[in-house]
This record gives C-alpha cells, structure tokens and sequence, in this order.
C-alpha cells in the first residue's frame, strides 16, 4: 500500500494516550417501499430498476413520508431508552455527489426524532453504559462503483457508474455521545455496541441488518487525548465499515496510527477515512465537513412529524423482549455459567444455540456442538458458525438420534460431517453411510464372541478378577463394528459371557 502508515504498539499507545470514541450506525429499515415515494426496497434487482420520478428527483415530482418508516425509528429509540420528540421535521442536507439525484439528502439534523437514550453492554464482565445521543431518519444514498482502477477507490478509477436502487430507501442513523474511559478495551467496546446494537434491530424485526449486504454499517470515530489531559484530540471517522471484526481492528489500527504522529510531533487531520479489511489499516478519504458546509435546511416539501404521545405509550408497551433480558432469562433456564454465555456471545453461537434449542434440543447438547465440533469447522475454513451449511434444526436432529441410542458422538460428528459436505439431512447421511449403532443383540454377540477368541489372554484376566481390562475387549468390539456398537451394552455383554459380575 502506497500510504502505509507509521504504527505504535498498541500497548505503548494506551500507556501515552486516552482513546475517545464515537459510532454512527446506519441501519436500513425493511420497508417494503422506500421512504419518500412507492418504490421496492429489494436488494439485489438490476441496476436502477427500483426508481421513479422521485426518487430520481425529477422537477415537480414531491416525497411522501413511509409511515411504517416513522412508526419503526419510533421502536428503535424507544428499546434504546431514547425520549421521543413531540415535534420534529426534516431538513435538506446539500451536498455535491452523483449518489444523490437531488444533490441533497432528506435528512435530519437538529430536531432528531429520538434522543438522549443508551445502551448497556457487557465486555469482559463489566457492564459499559453507551449514550446515544440522537436516532433519526433519512434515506439512504444510491451506490457508486469505480471502474479502471486497482483498489476500487474514485481514485485512480477511470470512470463511476450509479445505481439509484438504494437510493431513497429508509435509513436511521444512530450516534453515540463520545464514548470515553473505555482505555484498553476500546476496541472490544466498539465491536461489542455494534454486535448489541443489531441484537436489538433483529429482536425489533424493522431491519435484517445483513451487514455483508450494506443494510448495517458502522462509521468509527476515534480521537486521542494525552494521559492527563482534559482536551478531547482532532477525530478521524473511518466510513462504512461492514462487520463486527472490522469495526475492532478500524478501532486498534487508528489508535496505533493516531498515537505514532501525536508522538512525533504531528497533528491528526480530521477527515473520513477507508478501512482495508487485508491489512486491518485504514487510508484518508476526504477532509471531514462540518454541520454548516452541508447548509441545512427545513425540508419545505414535507409537514413536520408530531407523534401522538398515547401512540409512543402504546408502542413501548408492544415492544417485544429486549435480547439482553431474553440471554439473562435464558442463562437461567439454561444453567450455563456467566463464562460460557460470553464464549457463546463472542462466537456469535448465542442465537444460534438457542434456535436449536427451540428446535427440540437440550441446550447443554445445542451449546456443545455448536461450541465445539462446528467452532473447531468454522474455524478451519475461516468462516463463521452461521456460514457454515447446517441448520440448528439439523443439529436438534443429530442430539435427538444420539438421545435415542441410534448414534454415539463418534458417529454423530461423522453424521456432521456429511451434511456439512451437503450430503443431505442427518438422516439421508446416516442411511447413506451406514452409520447407525449396531442395536441387534444377535449381531453384536457374534462380533463380541469373535473379540473375545482374538483376546484370550485379556479374558482370562476378567475371568481372573482384572475387570479393568475389558476395556481392551470394549476397543475390540468399537473396531471391528467400525465405531457402531454401544460401548455400554458392549460392555455389559462382554462381562456377562465371561461369567463375571461387577
């Protein structure tokens, strides 16, 4: 990378400065139409197909507020513990750019529709309170790509091409107040609000916060601040980063890069940057605007928003069970430690286990393979629990086929590995390969009186007393039924023709 910058260790870093942060979710509502006029809000159609003389700002052509738009941010700042405003319009966000038909953004700038709220997160047991100081509505800009050049980037590109499907869509941003004292564990913070943040979104159900698809996405600011020092640094903010692991290392890497020029003598430059997801490091983007170089406006084409207070009323009371009371609720029920519920939210397993949970299973078992077999696959192949090829319904099903006594684990974790390699439901693999408990006593008496003639010296040591030693006829009897016996009754049968008793 041409402009790779100095870095400081991380931990020299924390010991010379103070990290402040500030995040900017925008999350995409799932409105089946966009928010100012009647177009589909479907991702992935051909390139502007999705527009209209509205959302394409024709002259004459006047927005229409989404109502269920409205009613949705509504929801969200009142599950993040925001006031909501009585009184609120919209305004005019002018800015030159081609992902914008008008070259300006219907937005909302000081009278946002929900304020001063938080929410509580948990980072290496410690509950973090992040304050949020506004949720608001606008719509969503259209999408640009860069053609000709080597990084994607405008520049170097020779030429851009616009799709406006996206552009209108319903979008509430959410920024925090400055997030400080987080010291070391900045980065995990960051990354833990943003995980939190779409639990919320998801358990609302206004939004499928698929980050990979645009529909979440976090801008990160960071500015650093000299150990005893009360004067909050020049800030940077790293533009639309699109995951969880990235929102983390925007974090470490501005911290790392901020602290090596400060140390030098230099100054941070505010300005929007881009994160690169091979390097974990981020590159400047454009000098970062102020509220006045947008010159906002009230919006004259839309009548302000005034939410009939028995309305909020009615719609905090409908709002469903919060995702931090549902994993408290559900630790208990569960019986799992406060060391595994943070395993499974660091995996991103909890949902996970508790759909299979639902789906039949018992959660020590769901946890189990989820925790174990499948973290140790999604792993090896880089990819995470919920990208691997398996439902937790399939998952219920294996724990149901070893509870039934047609599986052990040995031959359930080769059931996995079936399915995983897309030969069909646990049951189709299972048939398949052959893999069910050998359960005909007559069967399994032929292999253990076969076992026991191969290892006459090992029974006449059962005969003799040495009970321990049928665990060499057990191994016995496991290999030569290829894994398909059960152990147990192996066990028992072997003892019972030796004429011995425990």
């Amino acid at each position: 990378m041409a402009d790779t910058p100095t870095l400081m260790p991380y931990d020299e870093a924390l010991e010379r400065f103070e990290p402040v942060l500030g995040l900017e979710t925008h999350v995409e509502l799932g409105t089946n139409s966009k928010m100012f006029c009647g177009c589909p809000t479907t991702f992935g159609a051909p390139p502007n197909t999705h527009v209209c003389p509205t959302c394409l700002a024709f002259p004459g052509a006047l927005p229409v507020a989404n109502a269920v738009a409205i009613e949705s941010t509504i929801r969200i700042g009142l599950a993040l513990n925001c006031s909501i405003a009585e009184w609120c319009r919209f305004a005019r966000k002018n800015y030159f750019y081609p992902d914008m038909p008008k070259n300006y953004q219907i937005s909302q700038y000081d009278e946002p529709l929900c304020f001063d709220g938080y929410l509580d997160i948990t980072v290496e047991g410690k509950t973090v309170r992040i304050e949020i100081e506004r949720v608001h509505l606008e719509e969503d800009t259209g999408k640009s790509t860069h053609v000709g050049g080597a990084t994607g980037r405008i520049q170097g590109a020779d030429h851009s091409i616009v799709d406006y499907n996206r552009a209108g869509i319903p979008l509430v941003e959410i920024v925090t107040k400055p997030i400080e004292g987080t010291d070391r564990l900045a980065p995990e913070v960051a990354r833990a609000y943003a995980t939190e943040l779409r639990e919320v979104m998801r358990s609302l159900g206004v939004s499928d916060v698929r980050m990979d698809q645009g529909s979440m996405r976090c801008d990160v600011n960071v500015s650093l601040m000299p150990r005893g020092s009360t004067e909050w640094g020049t800030r940077t903010e790293t533009k639309n980063v699109n995951s969880f692991r990235s929102v983390e290392r925007s974090v470490r890497g501005e911290i790392e890069r901020q602290a090596a020029i400060l140390a030098e003598g230099g100054r941070i430059i505010q300005e929007t940057r881009h994160f690169h997801e091979d390097t974990g490091l981020t590159t400047s983007g454009r000098s970062k605007e102020e509220a006045q170089d947008y010159r906002y406006f009230p919006e004259p084409d839309l009548v302000p928003i005034a939410p009939d207070p028995a309305w909020v009323a009615q719609l905090k009371a409908e709002l469903p069970e919060l995702p931090s009371v549902r994993r408290a609720r559900l630790q208990a029920e569960w019986g799992v430690s406060d060391l595994d519920m943070a395993a499974m939210h660091n995996a991103d397993a909890f949902g996970l286990v508790e759909a299979t949970v639902e789906a039949g299973a018992p959660a020590a078992d769901a946890r189990k393979w989820w925790m174990g077999e499948l973290a140790r696959r999604a792993n090896e192949n880089g990819v995470a629990l919920a990208e691997l090829p398996i439902t937790p319904a399939q998952i219920a099903r294996v724990t149901e086929l070893v509870k039934s006594g047609a599986l052990n684990d040995k031959l359930a974790r080769q059931v996995l590995e079936g399915v995983l390699a897309g030969e069909g439901s646990p049951d189709e693999v299972v048939e398949a390969r052959g893999l069910k408990i050998v359960n005909d006593e007559g069967e399994l008496s032929a292999i253990i009186d076969q076992v026991i003639a191969d290892n006459a010296d090992a029974a006449d040591k059962i005969r003799g007393g040495k009970i321990a030693a049928v665990g060499a006829l057990v191994g016995g009897v496991m290999k030569a039924s290829r894994g398909k016996a059960d152990a147990g009754r192996a066990r028992a049968l072997i003892l019972e023709k030796l004429g011995v008793t425990e």
